[in-house]
């Protein structure tokens, strides 16, 4: 049996057909644009793999967010408030499910590379974790008990409030909080403080010990608050391998010894990159569209 993937970016949209291992059989691409010129190729993509004898039994869409994950709603399924102006309060589930008439799974984006990783990854297995994902922004799946956090909405893991070093004057670049998570923290911000993007500032070492803390603190609250078995750590700024050994240290320090359990002893085990070369989101949304089915 085959299932129907969609990854659903700012920039890019990976559509993907697999099966219920997670291996990927067919792929596509297809950059953002407004729904009306996005959405039409990406339908394409999955009716043109029914052709060739690839067809799915359901669909799992991974999304951007805020989203509408409340099944009892009049809007779920909905992108709502993105700054994506033209994604606003669009129908993204109801328009696939129109068009290949399959049962759709739906998640936000994080949630989906979650469910990647603890279905298929280094986590497997595992029924509390927390995923980040830091990069253009932060955001992050939470799972807990075995299951997806959702609540009023989904969690908005970027926009916790940050205790801004004495040394850093940067106001934040948050529109809503300031020095949130995400206004501190995020790739943006790196640019904005430091007037270069964060791949270009690899030999700068200031650079990377004011975000492993700002990082730290985050995944220290994350730690108090979730108790988590493991915390994965991903998203483009997280390509810079320092920052592990710098988190996981100032993590170390921050607990100060309050949290003493087996894995607080490892920390390289328990603060961990991901692990499915980039597929997380993608397989992640297979998972959606078998447990959708």
């Amino acid at each position: 049996m085959l299932y129907g993937s969609i990854e659903v970016g700012g920039t890019k949209m990976i559509c993907a057909i697999g099966d219920d291992t997670g291996r990927i059989l067919e792929s596509c691409v297809v950059a953002t644009g407004a729904p009306e010129e996005t959405v039409p190729p990406m339908i394409d993509f999955f009716k043109s793999c029914t052709d060739k004898g690839m067809e799915i039994a359901a669909l799992g869409i991974a999304c951007f967010g805020p989203v509408d994950l409340n099944k009892n709603s009049a809007t779920y399924g909905y992108i709502t408030t993105t700054p994506k102006t033209p994604w606003i309060n669009y129908n993204i589930v109801g328009a696939f499910e129109e068009a290949l008439n399959v049962p759709v799974g739906f998640d936000t984006d994080v949630n989906g590379s979650l469910l990647g990783e603890v279905t298929w990854g280094t986590s497997k297995g595992l029924t509390d974790v927390v995923y980040l994902t830091v990069g253009t922004g932060i955001g992050g799946g939470i799972m807990s008990g075995g299951k997806l956090v959702h609540g009023m909405m989904h969690p908005e893991t970027g926009h916790i409030l940050i205790r801004p070093l004495e040394n850093d004057n940067y106001p934040g670049r948050c529109p809503f909080h300031k020095n949130c998570f995400e206004g501190m923290a995020s790739g943006p911000a790196i640019q904005e403080r430091w007037g270069r993007p964060a791949y270009e500032l690899k030999d700068r070492a200031e650079v990377w010990e004011l975000e492993s803390d700002y990082i730290a603190q985050a995944v220290m609250s994350y730690i108090l608050i979730l108790s988590p078995q493991r915390i994965i750590l991903g998203g483009g700024v997280m390509k810079e391998q320092v920052l592990f050994g710098l988190i996981r240290s100032k993590v170390e320090e921050k607990l100060n010894g309050y949290i003493c359990t087996p894995e607080m002893k490892d920390l390289d085990s328990y603060i961990v990159p991901a692990s499915l070369e980039g597929n997380q989101g993608i397989m992640g949304g297979l998972k959606l569209a078998i447990d959708a089915l």
